[in-house]
C-alpha cells in the first residue's frame, strides 16, 4: 500500500494574523481556496521549496466562536529549524510566547494565535547550551 502525505490542517479564528505568524516561521502560502458558497478561505503554507509539506489554514468567515479554546485543531505541528536560538528569538523579538524554550538546543514549543502547538527541531546535532535559553522556565502550555 503507497501512501503519501499531502498536509495538515488548522482551523483559525484571524486569517491575517496566523499567516503572520507562520511567515515568521519563514513558510510561505503556496495555494488559496475561496469558497464564496461555503463562506469559508483555505490557505496554504509551506517551507520555501517543499510544497508537499503544507499547512491548510481553515477560516470560517462567518467566524468560529469556538477558538481558540476548544481543541479541535491539532495536537502541534513540528518543523525542523537550522538554528533553534535564531529562530526563538526571531519569534520573541515578535512578541511570540516562548512556551518551552530550547534549554537543550535541539526542541522548542510555541504557539501560534490560534492556540496551536509548534513545535521546533534543532536540525542535526543539538546546539551548545546558551543562555538566555538555557535558564529560562516553561511558560503556559505546550
Amino acid at each position: 500500500m503507497n501512501i503519501r502525505y499531502l498536509h495538515t490542517m488548522v482551523r483559525v479564528k484571524d486569517l491575517d494574523k496566523t499567516m503572520d505568524f507562520f511567515r515568521l516561521l519563514g513558510l510561505e502560502e503556496t495555494r488559496r481556496i475561496d469558497n464564496d458558497k461555503g463562506r469559508f478561505s483555505l490557505v496554504f503554507m509551506a517551507p520555501p521549496g517543499q510544497p508537499e509539506c503544507p499547512v491548510e489554514l481553515t477560516y470560517n468567515w462567518d467566524g468560529d466562536d469556538g477558538l481558540p479554546s476548544d481543541s479541535r485543531h491539532f495536537g502541534h505541528l513540528a518543523y525542523r529549524v537550522g538554528n533553534i536560538y535564531e529562530m526563538c528569538q526571531k519569534l520573541q523579538d515578535a512578541g511570540v510566547t516562548i512556551n518551552r524554550p530550547p534549554r537543550d538546543g535541539h526542541m522548542a514549543f510555541v504557539r501560534s494565535p490560534d492556540n496551536v502547538s509548534i513545535e521546533l527541531l534543532q536540525e542535526g546535532d543539538h546546539l551548545p547550551p546558551q543562555e538566555p535559553w538555557s535558564s529560562m522556565e516553561n511558560t503556559g502550555t505546550w
